[in-house]
């Protein structure tokens, strides 16, 4: 079992900075990707981006704004989100994987969430 959790949300201005933190605990060691997705009111879970040991990928909408980080060493996973815009308002989630990707029925392991709010 892995367990995530998530912290770093809050409520921040357009054009803000905000960095999430997923720290990891359990059987870590075969987790080779973990990720970010997001998921706003009324609307299906978004991919932001994950990381595959160094190599990082992106959603488009969050593409030079975001930027995925991962310490081994800590197991702890980030998300360093700059320009934050009002459309980036969402519940993000951390998930972990063997072998994931952009899609969220990839990951085996979830956190719990935590609420980014961007205000205009």
């Amino acid at each position: 079992q892995v367990q995530l959790v998530e912290s770093g949300g809050g409520l921040v201005q357009a054009g803000g900075s905000l960095r999430l933190s997923c720290a990891a605990s359990g059987r870590t060691s075969s987790m080779y990707t973990m990720g970010w997705f997001r998921q706003a009111p009324g609307k299906e879970r978004e991919f932001v981006a994950y990381i595959l040991w160094s190599n990082t990928y992106y959603g488009d909408s969050v593409k030079g704004r975001f930027t995925i980080s991962r310490d081994n060493a800590k197991n702890t996973m980030y998300l360093q989100m700059n320009n934050l815009k009002p459309e980036d308002t969402a519940v993000y989630f951390c998930a972990a994987a063997n072998n994931g990707g952009s899609h969220a029925s990839l990951y085996n392991y979830w956190g719990q969430g935590t609420q980014v709010t961007v205000s205009s």
